[in-house]
């Protein structure tokens, strides 16, 4: 750990009060004072001049769960000002496992679909010493060096397969299996799991839905009965108002399991505001509204970044979540030779057309292909720069065929690329001030062939705050800081004050930006190479601060690994331990 004295800097403390300015004396990990002209006490001094002094940014929304384990410098966050990550969101953890291999490997091949990260680096690096939650954790304090703090969930849709097996794709649960799922449930939030995330969204790549889908009301009961034990837990759930859009259902349903019950609930995609997603706003809002009304805490959960795809046949889970199977087949052929094949096939290309034309949602990529740019090329063939519309249209071909021709002349390995999708503005800037609600929603840390989650928070910083001064400064470090602590109960983190730990970010406004996206090879890939992954250079912060140790400084990461793992503390344990 390092003193350290930040002087001359303007405050923003994370509360969403004022910035100020004044100086932050760092001591052994922890804030210890902070006021105008303090004096060195012979600790190192580092001059902020002309920059702010935040509190650590939480990336509140993350999927590193695996990947922490052979990417340890967490490439780009550290150079974004981040501090601290949640792990386990959507019913996506490594923990609970069965103890049989079969089950073992749905966990994994689940986590590696929907996240967009190859099995083979989950079956290499991870030394899979455990089954309970309680052992994960442990392993992972012996075996994880990180630049951040992390905090973790524990899946529903793990609980289920450790519980049940591969029949957990298939059935209802017995009494008994649902017994074993609060026992295992419970084993975690004793070890300091954040609490429960759940999946009422997504089916795989057969079109299966994710066991946590077939779960009834008796095992959610269990499980709800469970977490009012543990006072600090947190239920986070994903619904869906993407693809099925049966977010409304699915709150009217939580509604009444979780009516009465103190537990807090966060709702990924609450609040949808994308324009296509208008249909769903209204009977969402009311949704929440009325959940709020009957007494339950629920904090609706957004993104501040469009969605955005790269639509690649490597490695993507896009054409299956369009509901395009017939495409998704080129995804899951494991040579390029295989993928080439397919692409040339007539049979294959017939069938392509008409699940491109009658199956693909109409608000997805495929749909939509005066949105699809041609930019990434394995071999630079081209053409470039164009829609896929306007080259379908050239070539006279249906886009299918278009974009079959196209990744034949470029390279199997060539992406197309999406633009965002049209958003609400307006709601999005009304989300952030909501006193309630989780932003800073990135998925940083999966789907690195598709997009890169990290460094999107300096949107809210240069966006939001700089360009177009749609928020107050002090807004958008809120939304990145206090609020989250506050959400997640890391209540000694999250703002800048004595006795909170030294998680800060220090930068200059007028320097910083969103750096685009650039490819860096080097992840594993299972068979002694790399496969590539998009990252982005850092904004740059001046510096990062983790638990008193600088991360990144002077335009680099340092190298330095403090991050620990973090769990929630109840309100009234955190006022039982400032007592004493």
């Amino acid at each position: 750990m390092s003193d350290i004295l930040i002087t001359n800097g303007i405050v923003v403390d994370g509360t969403g009060a004022p910035p100020f300015a004044a100086d932050v004396r760092v001591s052994g990990g922890t804030i210890v004072e902070v006021g105008p002209n303090l004096a060195p006490r012979g600790e190192r001094v580092f001059d902020a001049g002309g920059c702010h002094v935040a509190p650590g940014f939480i990336e509140s929304h993350t999927h590193y769960d695996g990947t922490m384990w052979w990417q340890p410098d967490l490439d780009p966050l550290p150079g974004y000002g981040a501090t601290t990550m949640i792990l386990g969101n959507c019913g996506f953890t490594a923990a609970p496992l069965h103890r049989y291999m079969p089950a073992q490997r749905e966990m994994i091949g689940i986590f590696s679909f929907f996240e967009d990260i190859p099995m083979e680096p989950f079956l290499q690096n991870l030394p899979w010493d455990w089954n309970l939650w309680s052992e994960y954790k442990a392993s992972a304090e012996r075996n994880v060096r990180v630049p951040l703090n992390y905090a973790a969930y524990v899946g529903h849709i793990a609980l289920r397969l450790a519980a049940m097996g591969v029949e957990a794709w298939e059935r209802a649960a017995t009494p008994q299996e649902i017994a074993r799922m609060a026992e295992l449930l419970d084993d975690a939030l004793c070890a300091g799991a954040l609490g429960l995330s759940d999946n009422m969204h997504d089916h795989d790549g057969s079109n299966r839905p994710v066991p946590s889908l077939l779960a009834c009301d008796a095992e959610f009961a269990a499980l709800f009965d469970v977490m009012e034990r543990h006072p600090a837990a947190c239920y986070q759930v994903i619904v869906d108002t993407f693809m099925r859009m049966t977010g409304p259902a699915n709150l009217e349903r939580l509604e009444r399991l979780l009516a009465g019950r103190a537990i807090r609930v966060q709702i990924a995609g609450g609040v949808p505001t994308l324009e296509f997603q208008k249909p769903m706003l209204e009977p969402m809002q009311r949704s929440i509204a009325s959940m709020r009304a009957a007494g339950i805490d629920v904090w609706p959960g957004f993104a501040h970044v469009s969605p955005t795809n790269v639509l690649s046949i490597v490695k993507s889970l896009i054409f299956a979540q369009c509901n395009d199977y017939v495409w998704h087949e080129v995804v899951l052929a494991e040579t390029h030779e295989e993928k080439r094949a397919l692409l040339s096939d007539p049979a294959w290309r017939a069938r392509a057309r008409e699940s491109w034309d009658n199956e693909a949602w109409d608000h997805s990529p495929l749909k939509n292909p005066q949105e699809l740019l041609l930019l990434d090329s394995e071999n630079g063939t081209g053409p470039l720069g164009l829609t896929l519309e306007a080259h379908a249209a050239q070539r006279g071909l249906h886009r299918s065929d278009a974009m079959a021709d196209w990744l034949l002349d470029n390279g199997t390995r060539s992406t197309v690329h999406m633009a965002p999708f049209p958003k609400d503005e307006a709601l999005t800037i009304a989300l952030m001030r909501d006193h309630r609600t989780v932003g800073n929603i990135s998925d940083a840390g999966a789907h690195l062939q598709m997009l890169c989650g990290g460094g999107e928070n300096a949107l809210l910083l240069t966006q939001y705050v700089r360009d177009e001064g749609k928020l107050a400064l002090e807004e958008a470090v809120h939304v990145m800081t206090g609020k989250l602590a506050e959400h997640f109960r890391l209540h000694d983190r999250g703002t800048i004050a004595p006795g909170k730990r030294a998680d800060i970010c220090v930068f200059d406004l007028a320097e910083i930006e969103r750096r685009p996206m650039r490819k860096a090879h080097d992840v594993p890939d299972g068979k002694g190479g790399t496969t590539w992954r998009f990252t982005r250079d850092a904004m740059p912060a001046r510096l990062t601060m983790v638990n008193g140790v600088p991360t990144f400084e002077n335009g680099a990461y340092t190298g330095a690994t403090p991050g620990q793992f973090l769990s929630p503390v109840h309100d009234s344990a955190r006022v039982a331990q400032a007592a004493e």
